[in-house]
């Protein structure tokens, strides 16, 4: 069985801290802030950790001197890493030119620690800056952390000041860094050249698909759904492959409307109800309803504000004024709508078509623990804990539960009075219910998944996508026994003998299994016709016919100029030569910089306060020329030039900066002129 590789006391003290969080994080609910440190002491380096994404080489706090750095620690499976992230995006976009965020991926599972599955999560959560592979929990243990998400800040002298554990909302974050921006502002400690990073979204080639979720076979109407997750759209196509439609923008938003002018943000599961699909619209927190004859998406649950794991909320409330966490996937029993809460821990219910929502299982404490239904109080003991429900299925008795963090299956009753039970899991474990995983085929007691996030029952069996070990599996309901039908438990892209990339969607339809292949960006099908013969079933790859990626968003202005370093070349008399005059462009880096060969560089001429176009220099150089047109050879202009340009340390080339400069004068055209060009030059510092 595969093991964790933090020590027997870090993983206790992980799991008390996680056990207690919800204690801890209601004390801090009215009024959560940092803990400030009373005693100065430079932060511990970062040297010693694996591989580095989203820039050019290892990072050393010493380069980031003069600016703050907030390392977040974090691990991809955790659904409370996933909530903290979009809050460091708005606070790193307040505070460019002050801040720098490293993430430090501390690794749960074992899958995790895989350098190709923290790329494919960083692709697939957009983020944007720097993160460090800690694998071996380095910087984990020489930060003194012991849960997820925690938080770290560094002030611009190299000093610790500020630490944090839960769930960040910008916020309280803005408040503490709004305060002392100002104070070593004043002090002059500051340094507010901007930095830049190359990202990995830059090497990515447009696809169809982009890391689907979830996938629904439709078997009543020949229909196909796909989460494509990564493009925030839902893909509609018959069971053999033909496109039909594609709803929504392809843009990450909230919006109502036609299949074209619907927008979604990350969606998940679906549940089909004749002609009306319902989605799980995730990173909106929302449930969205598409109507397939009028071709219309509405919003049926959720105000689109998020439900933190600590608040309290009602036993129902109306749908629509609701507020929702992390919504990940569906099922339709009875005229209700059963919903994976994922950021709760916990199972929702709602009465179709638009009414009531509201908790149906779960004490919101993460766990693997079975008993009644609902607890008196949120977090009492004794009732059902679930943890980071991701999955649904259902055989008409009995909703199953696919619970990632602790690679469990449970069976949640829809009568009142029953028992949450689990399938297959951790349940019966005294400790460690949420650090004990593997990858072992059997019965009850022996059987181990990895994080799985697929679910579907079919014909009398429950078939799991045991998303970090690569493989589908299937479960005997009767015989309680687990037997692997496909995957080799390595990542691929092989159909014989097939071989999966995290797989986290399933779905059943005519004898076949689809299957939403995250990392590999497809839908596989097993054909279940041939599960028990000595071979096994044969897996596929289904081709969606006619699909293309989203067209890419409208790029903003190439060219933005705040606190450039401006130079004025006051009145220069020039000869037009051929129709133009000619500016001679000329940077002076410091030593031991170099331009980075991989950012272009941009420049903007504006004459009389017309600008032109912007121009893009694919190679980077330190000397160019810049003509300019000039009709007739008498006569004058204003002119400004502006340069955006990167530049990089020549050793590690880790730490690269943004450079911005303009020339201003006015140009007087004479024949008679000594010279066809003005010199402009800028000495980097």
């Amino acid at each position: 069985m595969n093991r964790i590789v933090m020590p027997f006391l870090s993983r206790l003290l992980l799991l008390a801290g996680l056990l207690a969080a919800a204690g801890v994080a209601q004390a801090r609910e009215k009024s959560p802030q940092i803990t400030v440190l009373s005693t100065r002491r430079v932060a511990p380096s970062l040297d010693g950790a694996g591989r580095w994404y989203n820039t050019a080489g290892p990072i050393r706090l010493k380069q980031l001197r003069g600016k703050f750095v907030l390392l977040d620690f974090w691990t991809h499976c955790c659904i409370n890493c996933q909530h903290t992230l979009p809050e460091l995006q708005k606070l790193e976009r307040a505070y460019r030119n002050q801040l720098v965020v490293i993430g430090v991926h501390s690794p749960k599972f074992t899958n995790e620690r895989d350098d190709a599955s923290l790329r494919d999560a960083i692709l697939r959560e957009e983020i944007e800056h720097p993160v460090v592979n800690d694998e071996r929990l380095v910087l984990w243990r020489r930060y003194g952390i012991s849960g997820w998400p925690s938080l770290r800040i560094i002030d611009p002298q190299g000093f610790l000041i500020g630490t944090y554990y839960g769930e960040a909302k910008f916020e309280m974050l803005d408040a503490f860094f709004k305060r002392r921006v100002r104070f070593y502002r004043s002090k002059g400690l500051l340094d507010e050249t901007p930095l830049h990073f190359d990202t990995e979204r830059k090497k990515e080639q447009p696809r169809p698909l982009r890391f689907p979720g979830k996938v629904l076979a439709d078997e009543a109407g020949g229909r196909l759904f796909i989460a494509d997750s990564g493009h925030n759209r839902i893909v509609i196509a018959t069971l053999d492959g033909k496109l039909l439609h594609v709803v929504g923008s392809g843009v990450a938003g909230h919006r109502d409307g036609s299949y074209t002018e619907a927008a979604f943000d990350h969606p998940q599961g679906m549940a089909i109800d004749g002609d009306k699909l319902y989605v799980a619209d995730t990173e909106n927190h929302r449930i969205r309803l598409i109507d397939l004859k009028t071709k219309r998406v509405t919003t049926i649950a959720g105000n689109g504000k998020f439900l933190p794991n600590t608040a309290s909320s009602k036993s129902t409330a109306r749908a629509t004024a609701a507020r929702l966490s992390s919504p990940w996937a569906l099922s339709i029993h009875d005229g209700q709508l059963y919903i994976a809460m994922a950021g709760r821990h916990e199972i929702w219910k709602m009465a179709l078509p638009a009414g009531r929502i509201g908790l149906y299982a779960g004490n919101g404490t993460e766990d693997i623990v079975d008993g009644t239904l609902l607890p008196r109080r949120r977090f009492q003991k004794g009732s059902a804990s679930f943890a980071q429900p991701s999955a649904l299925a259902s055989d008409g008795s009995w909703l199953f539960v696919a619970d990632s963090e602790g690679s469990s299956i449970r069976a949640v009753p829809f009568r009142r009075s029953g028992r949450v039970l689990t399938v297959i899991g951790t349940a019966h474990l005294k400790d460690e219910r949420l650090f004990t995983f593997g990858d072992r085929d059997g019965g009850t007691g022996v059987a181990r998944f990895q994080h799985p996030v697929g679910l579907v029952h079919h014909r009398g069996r429950l078939y799991v996508a045991d998303t970090y070990n690569h493989k589908i599996k299937r479960i005997d309901l009767k015989k309680r026994q687990v037997d692997t039908i496909a995957g080799t438990g390595k990542p691929g892209r092989v159909d014989a003998p097939a071989q999966f990339n995290e797989p986290a969607g399933l779905s059943a339809a005519g004898g076949k299994l689809y299957i939403a292949d995250t990392n590999n960006h497809a839908i596989r099908v097993i054909d279940l016709s041939g599960e028990n013969a000595k071979r096994g079933p044969r897996t596929t790859t289904l081709d969606i016919k006619g699909l293309q990626p989203p067209k890419p968003a409208k790029a903003p202005p190439a060219l933005v100029f705040p606190g450039a370093k401006r130079h004025s070349f006051g009145t220069a008399k020039v000869k037009p030569t051929d129709g133009a005059v000619r500016m001679a462009v000329e940077l002076r880096l410091p030593e031991g910089w170099k331009l980075n060969p991989l950012a272009p560089m941009s420049y903007l001429v504006e004459v009389d306060g017309a600008a032109g176009k912007p121009v893009v220099l694919k190679t980077p150089t330190r000397q160019f020329e810049i003509k300019l047109p000039v009709d007739g050879d008498a006569g004058s202009r204003r002119i400004k030039v502006s340069l955006t340009y990167y530049y990089c340390q020549a050793g590690a080339g880790a730490l690269c900066k943004i450079g911005r400069v303009g020339w201003s004068g006015e140009v007087k055209f004479s024949a008679d002129a000594p010279t066809d060009r003005i010199e402009l030059t800028h000495a980097v510092r």
